[in-house]
Formats: C-alpha cells, structure tokens, sequence
C-alpha cells in the first residue's frame, strides 16, 4: 500500500542503485518521471527492464526515460550480479532459482518496496528481458500471470517450452516441485506476449549447454541451437496452446539490446493505450511453498 514520504531529488528522475531491503545483496535503479509529486492523483504504470548477462542496468533503464515520461510509467531496472553466491556465478538468475535464492521473489519483493514509495499500480506490471533477461522474463510470466500484464521476450539464449513432457527448464514438467508454483498455460492468455529479435541473431557459441553444465537436462538443446530458431520454438510452444503472440524480428540487427528497443516500447505502447481491456486471470495460481 502506497506510505507517501518525503522524496528527494534523487528519489525522481534517474534514481541511483538502491539496495534492496529484502535482500541487500541485490540492488535497482528506478526511472520516475520528472513531474511526479507526492500530493498529485495520477497513479503510475510500472514497467520492469531485466538486465542480460552484461549487468547494464543503468542503460536499460536510461533507454526508456522517454517511454517512462510520455506514458505515466515508473521504471524499474533490477540488478543481480554476478557472483551470488558463488564467484564467478553469470547465470543463476536466468533460471529464477540458484543454491536456494529464489530470484523471482527479489523482484517481487523490490516491486513492493517501490509500490510503498510512489503511486504506482504494481499489481500487474510490464516485464522486458533481453538475452538472459529473455529468459528470466518468460519464465517469471509462466510462474506468475497474475503479476505480468505483457511481457517482451528479447533473444533467449535458452528457452522453456510449454511441454509437459520436457523436464524444467527445458518444459514445464516438474515445474511445481522444482518452483513451488504449476505452470498454467491457461492463465497465461490475459499475459500480451511479445517475442522480438534481430534477424542477424545467427551466432551459436554461447547457446548451447553441455552435459555437465549445471543447467543442462534432456532436451535443452533441442530446436536447435541459434537464437532465432530458439525464439520460433517458443512463438509456436505458445501458440499451439492458444496464446496470442507478437512475433518482431529486426533487419540488420544481431545479438544487440539497443537494438530491438523501439519495438518493446512501441509493444508496451499499445498495451497500455489499445490493449488496456485484455481480461485479467480468474485465479492465481497457488504457491504451494507459501
């Protein structure tokens, strides 16, 4: 629930990195536009950038103070660095889960914190990953619809079908006691899907998991290795159980965030001005682990 406090200059605009007071391991920056007041009525959109393995949150963020404005948004740019907690450790997050942290909470925690700050709708919210942000923000969308009000998916290195016959992450089989939470691809028709990648996406050197790896399963390789061919199994896993989905792929673009920005904002554009009636979840689905 919205608790005004005094704000700070530095608490509109470009914010710094807060830590997060769930886990101060973690951290965020946040867009606020620049005429937000404390006494004002206008409630605010909420839309979250989720960073790839590169960590650069700010630019992220930075790329959407224009969205932010024009639209009545707050801007949230989470931060999960690399090492936690173990050195050298890039990927854990991407999965949502690693040696007990559970990363989907960080954020729903931060999501939180910010809604008693600003006034800002933060029960369903926009959600853009790029790279390993693309694969925590699908995977995130297939745990919680209830929270996701559209969600852009940019060029997954690694991608989780609505398979039940695939093991998690490589399908939903196993999702529950892996997660706590069922995957429902039912529910996940009132979350607008966005799919978007550069046509030059071909490369396939960082893509694949080895047996060994700590993400590899059976199956995880599978529709082979390129991003794009990644991105067409994921577009036809949803569509075949009838979700809607936007499907952009930009000429002359590789394996570049910026690159594909304009299409996310133009996507959450019409979310939020033409889409804005989409029917939201009857029900949540339960998280059996509290």
């Amino acid at each position: 629930m919205h608790q005004p406090r005094e704000l700070s200059v530095y608490d509109i605009g470009r914010t710094p990195l807060y830590a997060s007071q769930y886990d101060q391991r973690f951290s965020y920056c946040l867009y606020v536009p620049d005429d937000y007041r404390i006494d004002a009525d206008t409630v605010y959109s909420l839309a979250v950038l989720v960073h790839g393995t590169e960590r650069d949150v700010q630019s992220y963020r930075d790329s959407f103070t224009d969205f932010g404005q024009a639209n009545n948004c707050i801007v949230l740019a989470p931060l999960f660095p690399v090492g936690i907690p173990d050195p050298g450790e890039f990927d854990g997050y991407k999965y949502l889960q690693h040696r007990g942290i559970r990363f989907d909470q960080v954020l729903l925690a931060m999501v939180e914190e910010i809604s008693a700050v600003y006034r800002v709708d933060s029960r369903r919210f926009l959600l853009f990953g790029y790279s390993g942000g693309g694969q925590y923000a699908h995977r995130f969308a297939y745990l919680h619809p209830e929270r996701v009000r559209a969600v852009s998916i940019g060029a997954p290195g690694a991608v989780t079908l609505l398979d039940e016959t695939l093991r998690w992450p490589a399908g939903i089989a196993g999702a529950e006691e892996a997660m706590g939470r069922r995957v429902d691809p039912a529910a996940l028709g009132s979350t607008a899907m966005h799919l978007v990648i550069g046509a030059e996406d071909t490369q396939t050197h960082v893509n694949n998991v080895p047996p060994g790896h700590p993400a590899w399963i059976e199956g995880v390789n599978d529709e082979g290795i390129p991003r794009t061919m990644r991105m067409l199994a994921l577009k036809r896993s949803l569509e075949q159980h009838g979700i809607p989905v936007r499907y952009d792929v930009v000429p002359g673009v590789g394996h570049y965030g910026p690159g594909v920005i304009s299409r996310v904002k133009a996507f959450f554009h019409h979310v939020i001005t033409v889409d804005a009636d989409r029917p939201r979840p009857q029900s949540a689905v339960p998280d059996s682990r509290g």
